[in-house]
């Protein structure tokens, strides 16, 4: 047997198992760092650290007080807050005490929320704003089983004076008593664990209709975490910032792979300081989604364009190096085992580096050893401009249904435009109509309440069928097509990827936030198109159109033309029965906010259509020609 099947095999029952066996190894070690912001308000934060000890000692007040308000072994705790340290520890006190976390959104509406802690039938809260206690608050008649909520911020905590809602101080001191009367509670709680137990519900936030609670076990994140470790993905030495909503199961998977190698991680989940905090906190690994990526390097092609046309130019070019430099070393790995390339391309890197890679690699703190990028696809032009300007991109795939992490692109011999192996212990086979099936410790139990849909898509055998169609390359390397449901099949009998021309249109445009390729059922595919705000201002600055604001601006006929040369340029790459033959302009941006994208920012199709389908039906009047 190997060491990597040793490591996965010999995996404790449960993550929090694994959190006890950290503590006692590590106990001194720094854990997490959490920003505190600046008494002036200006300026940077500062980082406050917490050892492997510290957080301990936290998680079992936690799991106490919890254990002390009569939660019981897989009962639901719903957590309801913003990305920090305090979701992070919360999580490990629920899990410590049995219990198992009913994650949600801090963005998901009262009667959303409202749903999910029925649904699940959490016994208690935890929130860290007076604005999630509100959107329960008025619920309360309808959810008999949540007993209490406990919010993070003391001076929200106000309670009905029936003991309703405490403060997280509150519970950690009921807990700190609980311990003192009752030692070896956690430990024993934790000891009896199995590895079946319920340990997340994860309500995938969906794009059509209620949510699902997908039931995963304590099993699923222990192996999870080993394979992480085993993989070799990250060290002890690496910072990691982590920025990701912990309601999601991508956020989450990156909380139990910390654990099992024990490096640093930066926390903060404010989206708006993401810039602000890399130089600070100066990161070796961090996880996004697409839409960081894409948003940067908008922002850096619009910063270059307002530096002039030689600036630009020289952006342009070396953004064209990066990309012949990336896809030549890839290609040299893939055959050879080394990463080379020609003395000539060589030479103009080198050149394009002092110019703009360099600057760039600082924007992200300049210690940046990789990143990882899951959610949704990148466009591979995208990652082959940051691969080649230093910033290694390792795209990786799963599902919630699959604990997240199922695949991910294996350090230096990653191939950009694929999702990398399975990691250890995890079985794939293609289907016959090209969909993915998965098997292994990762994949859920089910559907909470929902055999029926549980049955649609998990096998008696365990097979899970993802909904994604995808290519194995012989030596293991995934590639995704497309979400089965998605593809487009025309008029003409002609299947469409729309996200693989998406992503190709967001490689040829540095000024597009979102844009959604339509054609099912129709003899040609149109598209709509949303602006990065900053991005098109910027250019409106610079071409007459000044002070104005951006619904004025992508209304007006010179950014039509603008995007015109964009999408003949995007047309010129694609087969006939591909190609945008119509578009539109929104008014306004897509956003978590108006429902058009899920919280990790996936586009909800079905509501975008919605929503727009005036213009959708104004694009296809009268059409008859393909």
């Amino acid at each position: 047997m190997s060491e990597t099947q040793t490591l996965i095999q010999n995996r404790p029952p449960s993550v929090a198992t694994l959190f006890l066996e950290r503590v006692a190894a590590t106990p001194d070690a720094e854990a997490y760092r959490r920003p505190v912001p600046a008494e002036s308000g200006e300026g940077p934060d500062g980082w406050k650290s917490l050892t492997w000890a510290e957080a301990a000692a936290r998680v079992y007040a936690i799991a106490a007080g919890l254990m002390d308000l009569g939660v019981r072994p897989e009962e639901r705790v719903a957590i309801a807050a913003e990305t920090s340290v305090d979701w992070i520890l919360s999580d490990l006190g629920v899990l410590c005490a049995g219990a198992a976390t009913t994650t949600v959104y801090p963005t998901t509406n009262a009667d959303e929320t409202a749903f999910i802690l029925a649904d699940s039938g959490s016994r208690v809260l935890i929130a860290d704003t007076a604005e999630q206690l509100a959107k329960v608050r008025d619920h309360r008649a309808e959810l008999p089983d949540l007993a209490h909520v406990v919010v993070m911020t003391p001076g929200d905590a106000a309670d009905p004076g029936d003991g309703w809602v405490l403060s997280l101080d509150e519970l950690e001191k009921r807990g700190a008593a609980y311990l003192e009367q009752h030692p070896t509670a956690v430990t024993d709680v934790v000891g009896s664990l199995t590895k079946d137990q319920l340990a997340t519900l994860i309500y995938t936030s969906g794009t059509t209709g209620r949510p699902k609670g997908v039931r995963l076990p304590h099993d699923a994140w222990s192996y999870m975490a080993r394979a992480i470790e085993a993989i070799d993905l990250l060290d002890e030495n690496d910072v990691q910032y982590l920025w990701l909503p912990l309601a999601h199961v991508f956020g989450k998977v990156l909380t139990v792979g910390h654990i099992a190698v024990g490096h640093v991680t930066a926390v903060d989940g404010r989206v708006d300081r993401i810039v602000a905090n890399l130089p600070v906190v100066r990161p070796t690994y961090m996880a996004a989604v697409p839409r960081i990526f894409e948003k940067v390097y908008n922002g850096v092609a619009a910063k270059a364009r307002e530096g002039g046309a030689a600036k630009y130019r020289i952006f342009q070019w070396a953004t064209e190096v990066a990309r012949d430099y990336a896809r030549t070393t890839q290609n040299s790995m893939r055959l050879t085992g080394i990463a080379k390339a020609p003395a000539g391309l060589r030479a103009k890197h080198a050149v394009a580096d002092r110019l703009v890679y360099g600057k760039l690699r600082e924007a992200f703190g300049g210690q940046l050893r990789a990143c990882v990028s899951g959610s949704a696809a990148l466009a591979p032009e995208i990652g082959y401009f940051f691969s080649g300007a230093g910033i290694h991109i390792l795209e990786g795939y799963g599902l919630t249904e699959s604990s997240a992490a199922s695949f991910v692109n294996p350090g230096e011999a990653y191939r950009t435009g694929t999702v990398g192996k399975a990691l250890p212990g995890l079985e794939v086979r293609i289907g016959e109509d090209g969909e993915i099936l998965l098997r292994g410790p990762g994949i859920m139990q089910g559907y909470h309440g929902q055999p029926g849909l549980t049955a649609e898509v998990l096998e008696p055998d365990g097979w899970f069928h993802t909904g994604d169609i995808g290519e194995l390359s012989p030596d293991g390397f995934l590639k995704i097509t497309d979400r089965k449901k998605d593809l487009i099949k025309t008029s003409g009998g002609k299947y469409i990827a729309p996200a693989e021309v998406e992503g190709s249109f967001k490689a040829v445009c540095p000024m597009v936030s979102n844009v959604l390729v339509l054609g099912g059922g129709r003899n040609f595919c149109t598209a709509l198109i949303a602006l990065d705000e900053p991005a098109i201002l910027g250019w409106a600055a610079e071409n007459g159109l000044e002070r104005r604001p951006y619904e004025e601006v992508v209304a007006t006929d010179e950014v039509r033309d603008l995007i015109t040369g964009y999408v003949d340029q995007l047309n010129e790459g694609l087969q006939r029965w591909q190609q945008i033959k119509k578009f539109r302009i929104l008014p306004r941006d897509l956003d978590v906010e108006h429902g058009d994208l899920t919280p990790s920012l996936k586009l909800k199709r079905p509501v975008v259509e919605r929503e727009f389908a005036g213009l959708i039906e104004e694009m296809y009047a009268g059409a008859r020609e393909a």
